[in-house]
């Protein structure tokens, strides 16, 4: 049985959009059907997480028009503290509200063929190329309602493509600010790295207002191709009154790479999905992510590597800390496919609670359809030892200050290990202010 939502637009309100936005055919009509096939398909169904009668759907305003940042002198304090480069970085997009507000791309990637602009834009410039991948290989638009929902009412995201044989060598960065409480943010990263090709990207989602009854929904997808790199990382920091769904999806081919560093701190209710598809064989996936929830609210992480090809190896690391009556789940799913021998599928998940009021749960699963494979586990819940904190109150630290070190000797394990240090940097600075 399906949840019951009511939707606040109409076909027509969605190609009125299109058609405001110049948008080409095929995207004005995937819209529409997207919408019309929304009633018919179920909601997602994370585990162990009910769902119903979360807000995903109801907002009172679908798009706004923001004034755009001359320099980056006009960023508020909070972000530009984000920025992994200095005034005048030559590859940066930032986003405020649903408005292209900042963008600059360098000329020496310019004449490599890259590509850096915002989804709406790409998709009009470079048509045939957004349409080629744009849910196609990673997320598909009728896998339940919220995908759905997405494709018909995309307002806001970026478009990354790095041609063949192109490495770029310095991390591209985007930054989403929310600076308007009534707005709905429905967000799509596409990043397409052809063969042989590398790149880094950064994202950073911020809220500079506090939501009330807001939504967000959130889908990227990375294509890596023949023993192409990507390198993705994230920091979402949105604040409380916000419902977020978030869908993380990659799918790399042979012999690529793609690896996720992904601190989730956003003070709403959250479900996350990060799935990785290795179809190639030799390809390799790597999730690494840490969680702070605080406060009463819910969260549910799933994270998936799905070997499809030989030789391929996956790991997942996730290390989460809850706080007052905060609750999370932390699925971790490791599949090998049938066909794809000599595979590795690794993956722990460890969940520290602060309170008796605190809530985690770690599910690490292994799903092997496949002989001659390696594959493991490790997960744990717990709450914070009471001789470590007493140990460290009798030395003088005051518990909330003991209780701080403790929290980031937990995470220390999985924050030291992310591979890009402008999020681990980011991280660092946001877990503080969580903890606190």
């Amino acid at each position: 049985m399906t949840t019951e939502t009511k939707l606040p637009i109409e076909k027509e309100y969605v190609s009125s959009f299109s058609k405001e936005n110049n948008e080409p055919g095929w995207l004005a009509e995937l819209r529409v059907q997207a919408l019309e096939s929304f009633e018919n398909l179920p909601m997602p169904k994370p585990d162990k997480t009910k769902i119903d009668k979360w807000n995903f759907t109801n907002f009172k305003q679908h798009t706004v028009n923001s004034e755009k940042y001359s320099s980056l002198e006009e960023l508020p304090e909070s972000v530009k503290s984000l920025l992994n480069t200095a005034e005048g970085s030559e590859n940066l997009y930032i986003q405020r509200n649903n408005t292209p507000a900042y963008s600059t791309l360098s000329e020496e990637l310019k004449n490599q063929g890259v590509i850096f602009t915002d989804i709406l834009t790409a998709a009009k410039e470079h048509s045939d190329l957004v349409q080629k991948y744009f849910m196609k290989d990673g997320i598909k638009v009728t896998e339940h309602r919220l995908t759905a929902l997405h494709a018909a009412l995309m307002n806001g995201g970026v478009f990354l493509y790095v041609p063949k044989n192109v490495e770029v060598k310095d991390p591209i960065q985007a930054v989403f600010v929310h600076d308007n409480a009534e707005v709905a943010l429905f967000n799509h990263v596409l990043i397409v790295a052809e063969d042989n090709s590398s790149v880094t990207y950064v994202e950073n989602y911020i809220s500079t207002v506090e939501g009330e009854n807001g939504i967000v929904n959130i889908a990227t997808e990375v294509i890596a191709g023949t023993n192409a790199k990507v390198a993705y990382g994230a920091v979402d920091a949105l604040s409380k009154g916000i419902t977020t769904y978030v869908n993380r999806r990659g799918v790399a081919g042979r012999d690529a790479r793609i690896e996720w560093a992904l601190g989730l701190m956003n003070d709403g209710d959250t479900i996350s999905e990060n799935i990785t598809h290795l179809v190639g064989d030799g390809s390799f996936g790597d999730t690494k992510t840490v969680v702070v929830g605080r406060g009463e609210q819910k969260q549910n992480f799933t994270t998936s590597i799905i070997h499809h090809g030989k030789h391929s190896e996956g790991y997942i690391l996730k290390h989460g800390v809850m706080k007052d009556s905060a609750s999370s789940i932390f699925n971790g799913i490791g599949k090998i496919e049938h066909g794809a021998s000599k595979s590795n599928a690794e993956q722990e998940s460890r969940v520290l609670m602060l309170s008796d009021k605190a809530r985690g749960d770690a599910n690490p699963i292994l799903l092997i359809d496949e002989d001659d494979v390696t594959a493991g586990h490790a997960a744990s819940v717990g709450r914070v030892d009471p001789i470590q904190l007493y140990y460290l109150m009798s030395r003088g630290i005051p518990k909330v200050e003991a209780e701080r070190l403790i929290i980031h000797g937990f995470l220390a394990p999985v924050v030291n290990e992310l591979p890009i240090e402008g999020v681990k940097k980011q991280l660092i600075e946001v877990i503080e202010r969580k903890v606190r």
